[in-house]
């Protein structure tokens, strides 16, 4: 499995993006925008919250195809060593029904990386945050 070590910094973004062009398989490659959504909405949080303010902290991301009762998934899964946080647990889903200048800020990343993603999986590993978010083939979306 590809994986990138990085430390968790705003700026290593670009370096993320340059890892999963370089490694997304052939079948997912139409994806691309979606799991740069997902990566950065995963990332940003990583990088922000996830560590004391002034801390090093670091972040491992992979890339792998999965197979699931024979489907193909792609899962890109995001490891922290920060304070432990299920983003899937712990963050509402947003008020739709309300308009723009109603609803409190943030909030909508989670819901976006739901509606893009067939699954999403949190693990605590000891120390550890492991966020996993798979995708389906585009053939079988």
């Amino acid at each position: 499995m590809p994986q990138l070590s990085l430390p968790a910094k705003l700026e290593q973004l670009a370096p993320v993006n340059e890892f999963l062009a370089a490694h997304t398989p052939e079948a997912y490659k139409s994806l691309k925008s979606n799991i740069e959504l997902v990566a950065e909405e995963l990332l940003v949080n990583v990088f922000s919250y996830a560590y004391p303010e002034g801390s090093e902290g670091r972040a491992e991301i992979g890339l792998r195809e999965v197979f699931l009762d024979g489907v193909a998934l792609l899962c890109f899964s995001v490891k922290d060593w920060g304070a432990p946080f299920n983003p899937f647990a712990e963050v509402a889903d947003p008020d739709l029904s309300l308009d723009a200048e109603s609803r409190p800020i943030g909030g909508l990343g989670i819901f976006l990386i739901r509606s893009v993603t067939a699954h999403q999986s949190y693990s605590r590993d000891e120390d550890a945050n492991i966020i996993e978010v798979f995708f389906a083939a585009p053939e079988q979306a």
